[in-house]
């Protein structure tokens, strides 16, 4: 039995979760061109997320969500107020 690695402020695609990145992603591209942040926009966003030290395992644990999809809504905010 192997035992899975918590990963401490990674992102999905750096935790190994590669089945809900892909969901993650699906859901992404059916966000509207209008209301999806710009990707310049998208990546300092996650840079930030990345930093945090409420990201864990690619979740926040400041509200549950996974960041790349909260990062990639215009009008979606951090919940600790960080972007």
């Amino acid at each position: 039995m192997s035992e899975q690695r918590v990963c401490r402020r990674c992102l999905l695609f750096e935790s190994g979760r590669e089945d809900i990145l892909l969901n993650v992603r699906r859901h992404i591209e059916k966000i509207p061109p209008a209301d999806r942040t710009a990707d310049d926009v998208y990546q300092c966003r996650l840079a930030v997320c990345r930093e945090c030290e409420h990201l864990v395992d690619g979740t926040c644990l400041r509200c549950g969500c996974y960041p790349e999809f909260r990062a990639a809504f215009k009008a979606q905010t951090c919940p600790s107020k960080k972007w």
